[in-house]
């Protein structure tokens, strides 16, 4: 079965772990851990540093195995290489040969799939027409990191892994490779990713998973993780407050409070019957950050 066969197939889930745990020593990384990657979504995963992210993406690909549990790529082992040629995968760091160049390591890696894409096509995608006689060591640090994007697409794979792929590039790369994602996506490919910009979960993933302390605090769309700490945002300017109740977090910074609420209607209404003078009053829907946040605090 080629990467075009399974882009094709819906309701079929191309990664999947069923209780995983991954122990390092004493320290416990993932810890009974369920995750489903269904064909043709993007998956994005949050979580602090340590919450046993990488460790997952490690187990999907077949980099490691768990201590107890099931891992699945494409319905079997991971480290089956048969299955891993189906998948793209770009790391957090990414060591590239300074002396190849840009067009010679996406061949390279291109000729380990059955059904690659053209490299000046993968090289236009992400941002890197023109640099195909370059040599690596010859990159920028963002040309660098978009290269170590493209070379998990160059292969045409059903499933592409992307850890934090956006890290060190500026705002204009970072759009660039999300388009390069959009497209990937659109024409039936399934992604997963990590990322510490929650604003590009928001921007791709359709599902969102929360990893906290080695285990998924939450999932579901963007909407739902904010549905379940189902805060709102009051922010106000006041030289004092009064205690109020409904308040589940207060952020303070001079004037400025910014006050973290079930709900923000009845917090209104209790402020005002309060009598403190006050100005500048906004409300809004927490952002995924914000659910994000709460979340990790709760399990901790």
């Amino acid at each position: 079965m080629t990467g075009a066969d399974i882009h094709v197939l819906p309701d079929r889930h191309v990664a999947r772990t069923r209780g995983v745990t991954r122990r390092f020593g004493s320290t416990v990384a993932l810890d009974g851990v369920d995750l489903d990657v269904a064909a043709g979504t993007i998956t994005g995963l949050l979580g602090p540093n340590g919450a046993g992210k990488s460790t997952l993406l490690s187990l999907l690909t077949g980099l490691r195995r768990p201590d107890s549990g099931v891992a699945e790529l494409f319905g079997g082992d991971p480290t089956d290489p048969a299955r891993r040629r189906r998948l793209g995968v770009t790391p957090q760091e990414t060591g590239l040969p300074d002396t190849l160049r840009v067009g010679e390591v996406l061949t390279f890696v291109s000729r380990h799939y059955p059904q690659p894409l053209p490299a000046g096509e993968v090289m236009e995608r992400f941002g890197l027409s023109g640099l195909g006689r370059r040599q690596c060591g010859g990159l920028s640090g963002g040309q660098k990191r978009r290269l170590a994007v493209a070379l998990a697409f160059v292969g045409d794979p059903a499933l592409v892994v992307l850890d934090e792929p956006t890290t060190g590039l500026d705002v204009e790369a970072r759009r660039a490779l999300w388009d390069g994602v959009r497209d990937f996506h659109h024409r039936g490919g399934t992604v997963l990713l990590t990322s510490h910009y929650l604003d590009e979960i928001e921007e791709l993933a359709q599902r969102v998973v929360v990893i906290g302390g080695g285990k998924v605090l939450t999932e579901g769309d963007t909407a739902s993780v904010r549905r379940v700490v189902g805060l709102s945002l009051v922010e106000l300017r006041a030289t004092a407050l009064p205690e109020l109740p409904g308040v589940v977090r207060a952020e303070v910074e001079g004037e400025r409070h910014r006050l973290h609420t079930p709900d923000a209607d009845q917090l209104v209404r209790d402020l005002v019957r309060s009598g403190a003078p006050f100005h500048d009053l906004q409300v809004r829907t927490a952002s995924l950050e914000e659910a994000f946040l709460t979340l990790t605090e709760v399990a901790a």
